[in-house]
């Protein structure tokens, strides 16, 4: 059985994608890798943030669906994703600039015995910040080097994401015995899982809480999370594995810069398998242009015209700008 890798993606719901696009590109130097669309809703933005090259296992994407309500926080819930950055000294770094953008946060605080930063967004979306001073496993992604952040101090990949769920055995069992995780420790009601080659690019920390209230979806929230895996080949062993244990599944999905698997595995959690490739450089973007116009797959090149009508223009072209190194 092909191994999940760590995590690919993490999807959330904002209230704008023009603030979110201002968010990730101006205070935390994420790259716009792609802005396209919602391909099971034309009229939704669908952004993706990524490192420099747009690499498997950085990006954190966003849909903005017309009218939708703001998410309530609670329990069943994938409740706050979190972001590598190169070591401890980066953290300080980050503190000054989260008190130049006026972001709020917690400080800095220790898990898991690695020092990390929480911190929230416009539409109090949870994330955090975590140190790989330490870290073995996984490789990550390579800072955006044309971003306002310094590249020693920036955000290279993903790391953990947090889990809140009332049924922890079932939850556990899932990951154990069907994604193949590990639980490798404990703190209180946290738990922390690995797969792969692990570290903090292939963990999940998972939360049991049964005194929150059922979470309801919304801008603010996380709408799934993606897993790695290799190629085509590996994902067709998921969508059979995923059979056998009967999960209901999408079955295969091709969405064009990757290909895809979705399970919903307990009540409020949307898992992804999603593989490495093809990626964000196409036919219609190079390297330096990507995100900088509206990208489309193949199969809705012929509804261009309508897309665009249907979507307001959002300005995300960078190539011509430069953004000064904010040493803090």
């Amino acid at each position: 059985m092909n191994e999940l890798k760590g995590i690919h993606h993490v999807t959330a719901i904002t209230s704008s994608a023009e603030k979110i696009y201002d968010f990730f590109t101006s205070v935390l130097s994420l790259r716009l890798v792609k802005k396209t669309v919602n391909q099971d809703d034309i009229q939704t933005y669908h952004l993706f943030f990524a490192d420099d090259q747009g690499s498997a296992g950085t990006d954190m994407t966003f849909f903005d669906f017309p009218g939708t309500p703001k998410g309530i926080k609670g329990t069943n819930d994938i409740s706050k994703t979190s972001f590598r950055v190169p070591s401890d000294a980066a953290l300080d770094y980050w503190i000054k600039r989260f008190a130049k953008y006026d972001v709020k946060h917690t400080g800095i605080k220790e898990q898991f015995g690695v020092k990390t930063i929480s911190f929230e967004d416009f539409d109090e979306q949870l994330y955090q910040l975590i140190s790989d001073e330490n870290n073995t496993g996984i490789g990550s992604g390579a800072p955006w080097h044309k971003g306002p952040v310094p590249d020693e101090f920036a955000i290279t990949g993903l790391g953990p994401v947090f889990v809140r769920i009332a049924n922890f055995d079932f939850l556990k069992e899932v990951l154990e015995k069907v994604l193949l995780f590990k639980e490798i420790a404990q703190e209180g009601d946290f738990h922390l899982f690995e797969v792969g080659k692990g570290g903090n690019g292939a963990q999940m920390i998972v939360e049991h809480n049964q005194v929150l209230p059922q979470a309801q979806q919304g801008y603010g929230s996380v709408h799934h999370l993606a897993f790695r895996v290799e190629n085509r080949a590996a994902l067709d062993e998921w969508v059979e594995r995923m059979a056998q244990f009967r999960f209901p599944t999408s079955g295969y999905v091709d969405r064009f810069y990757f290909e895809s698997l979705y399970a919903r595995i307990a009540q409020g959690i949307l898992f992804e398998f999603a593989t490495d490739g093809p990626g964000f450089i196409d036919d219609e973007e190079s390297y330096e242009t990507l995100g900088e116009k509206l990208a489309l797959p193949p199969a809705f090149r012929n509804k261009r015209a309508e897309i665009e009508k249907l979507v307001r223009p959002i300005d995300t072209v960078r190539s011509n700008k430069v953004f000064e190194k904010e040493y803090l």
